[in-house]
C-alpha cells in the first residue's frame, strides 16, 4: 500500500518572498513566527517585510537539542503565533517540525539547501548523545516555497555534502520498510535527477538549472523517503550525528558508499534501479563516478544549518 501525505509545493525562482506571504494569507494566518539562522538572515529578511511576522527567532542548532526546541516553543506560545515560516536547511526545517509537533501550528517552509525535511512528516530531537525520530503527519509542511536564487550562496562543499544527503534518501528508500514500487519509480528518478544536477552545482553554485534540477531531485527522494521509511543508512547516522554531535549531511555523505556497497550484493533488483539512476553498469560504480569535487570557496559551511 502507497500512501500520500498532502502539501502545496511552490516554486518560486527569485519570488521568495511574495509566494511565502501568498501561502501565509491562504492560511488565514496573521502571526507569523519566522525561523532563520543568523547565516540565514539575509535570506529571510524580504520575507519579513512583507510577511506580518511577529516573531523573528534563530536559536538554529544541528540536531535540534530538546532544551532549543522548548524554548523555542515557549517563544512561540509567548507571541502568539498561528503559522511558522522556516528558512533554512535541515537543522531550520528540523526546529520548526519541533515547534508543530507540540503547537500544531502549520509550517510554510523555504528550503535553503537540499536537506528534503521540507517534504517529510519525519522529526527529530536529540536529549544529551541520543537522538530520537519519528513520524507525526502535523510536523509535514503544508507548503514549501522552492526558489533556487536562494541557494546560489551555499558554498560548494555544503552543495555536495548537502546533494548526497539527499542521494542516501533515495537509496534508502529503495529497501526501505515499507518500500513500494512507487517510492522505487520516485526514488529512480530523484537518482537521475541528482545525478544530473549535483555535478553542476559543485563546479558552479550559481548555475540556477543545475540547482533546480538538484531541488527537483531532493524533493523526489524527499518524499520517496517518507513513504518507504528509515533504512540502515539513515539508522547510523542518525545514532552517530546525536551521539558525538557530526554535520548531518557530511555525515550521511561519508557513510553512503559503505552502506551501499554492504546492501547491494543482498537487493539485485534494487541495485538495478539504483545503477539505472546513475546511467552506469553497477550502483557502487555509478556512485563512485558522480564528478563531484566542489570548487574551491571562500566561505566556511561550519555550523550551516
Amino acid at each position: 500500500m502507497h500512501e500520500s501525505r498532502a502539501q502545496r509545493v511552490v516554486f518560486a525562482p527569485g519570488s521568495a518572498p511574495d509566494a511565502v506571504a501568498k501561502e501565509v494569507a491562504d492560511l488565514g494566518a496573521r502571526r507569523v513566527m519566522l525561523i532563520a539562522s543568523e547565516r540565514e538572515s539575509v535570506l529571510a529578511d524580504p520575507i519579513a517585510t512583507i510577511c506580518p511576522v511577529v516573531l523573528r527567532h534563530d536559536e538554529v542548532v544541528m540536531h535540534v537539542p530538546v532544551e532549543v526546541a522548548e524554548r523555542s516553543r515557549a517563544a512561540a506560545s509567548r507571541s502568539g503565533a498561528d503559522v511558522v515560516v522556516s528558512v533554512g536547511g535541515g537543522s531550520t526545517t528540523g526546529l520548526a517540525k519541533a515547534v508543530a509537533l507540540t503547537t500544531g501550528l502549520p509550517i510554510v517552509a523555504v528550503p535553503t539547501t537540499f536537506a528534503g525535511s521540507e517534504a517529510t512528516d519525519v522529526w527529530g530531537l536529540t536529549r544529551g548523545e541520543t537522538k530520537t525520530t519519528g513520524v507525526e503527519v502535523k510536523v509535514l509542511p503544508c507548503s514549501v516555497v522552492y526558489d533556487a536564487t536562494l541557494l546560489r550562496s551555499l558554498p560548494s562543499e555544503m552543495a555536495v555534502a548537502s546533494g548526497l544527503n539527499a542521494l542516501a534518501h533515495c537509496i534508502d528508500s529503495m529497501w526501505g520498510p515499507r518500500v513500494d514500487p512507487i517510492d522505487q519509480a520516485l526514488a529512480g528518478e530523484g537518482i537521475r535527477a541528482l545525478a544530473a544536477g549535483l555535478p553542476r552545482v559543485a563546479h558552479g553554485g550559481a548555475s540556477l538549472e543545475g540547482i533546480e534540477q538538484t531541488l527537483y531531485g531532493a524533493y523526489l527522494a524527499a518524499i520517496a523517503f517518507a513513504s518507504a521509511g528509515s533504512g540502515m543508512h539513515h539508522k547510523i547516522c542518525h545514532v552517530l550525528g546525536g551521539m558525538f554531535d557530526l554535520p548531518h549531511a557530511q555525515t550521511h555523505a561519508v557513510v553512503l558508499p559503505h552502506v551501499l556497497a554492504f546492501n547491494v550484493p543482498h537487493a539485485p533488483d534494487a541495485e538495478q534501479r539504483i545503477a539505472r539512476g546513475f546511467a552506469s553498469d553497477g550502483a557502487t560504480e555509478g556512485l563512485a563516478h558522480q564528478e563531484l569535487r566542489p570548487a574551491t570557496t571562500r566561505r566556511s559551511d561550519a555550523g550551516w544549518a
